[in-house]
């Protein structure tokens, strides 16, 4: 998934630097889901970072140019890419659109905000994968209208099964500029977390339903 390995390895680092990524293994984190994870992402702090947020943007907008021929619009997944998707979108001089998680109660009840046309061919912007539902449901509600999504590129993905099986049963093509696993490595080697955790950290992505119990 992880779409160059020495750029993952940049942001992983500052993942880690900035603390938008946490890990502990002894102390586990309580996803809203009730799972417990030794690791939580917040990927809206490197927005407070320029040079961050900049690496990002373009490292996003390399895979655009490289692995699509032409895209028409950039859509960001709420709320969490939005920013993200904006910084793409007015890098390359594309419209731009966002996708909340339902439609508003009110108003025109719009799920997608912005402005769109059936076939314009859509990269998705996303800033987390866990299991990749929420993520295509946006993919969903943009080929609901007639838009055709060429992929979806995201800051980070905790790489586990179900949003790799998710992703590919929706035929949605998905780059990220960093993972799970990439973090890791580099955390140990750079004494965020020690050689004993290493294990169990592994555990948790292969089995993240029954780590801890």
């Amino acid at each position: 998934m992880v779409y160059n390995k020495e750029s993952a390895l940049a942001i992983s680092e500052y993942l880690l630097k900035i603390k938008a990524v946490k890990l502990n293994v002894a102390e586990p984190f309580t996803w809203a889901s009730g799972m417990k994870s030794p690791i939580y992402c917040d990927n809206r702090k490197t927005l407070s970072f320029p040079t961050i947020r900049t690496f990002i943007r373009q490292q996003f907008v390399d895979i655009i140019t490289e692995e699509y021929n032409s895209v028409d619009l950039i859509a960001g997944v709420a709320t969490g890419a939005i920013a993200h998707g904006v910084l793409v979108a007015e890098a390359m001089g594309l419209p731009f659109v966002y996708i909340r998680s339902s439609e508003k109660k009110h108003g025109l009840e719009n799920k997608i905000e912005g402005e769109y046309k059936s076939g314009q061919r859509v990269v998705v912007i996303e800033d987390l994968i866990s299991t990749g539902k929420s993520s295509l449901n946006a993919v969903a509600a943009l080929r609901s209208v007639g838009c055709d999504v060429k992929g979806m590129a995201a800051i980070f993905t905790y790489n586990l099964k179900t949003a790799t099986d998710n992703f590919k049963d929706a035929k949605c093509e998905l780059h990220t500029l960093a993972d799970y696993d990439t973090l890791v490595d580099f955390a140990v080697e750079n004494n965020y977390i020690s050689d004993k955790d290493l294990g169990s950290l592994k555990k948790w992505r292969k089995a993240p339903d029954k780590w801890g119990k």
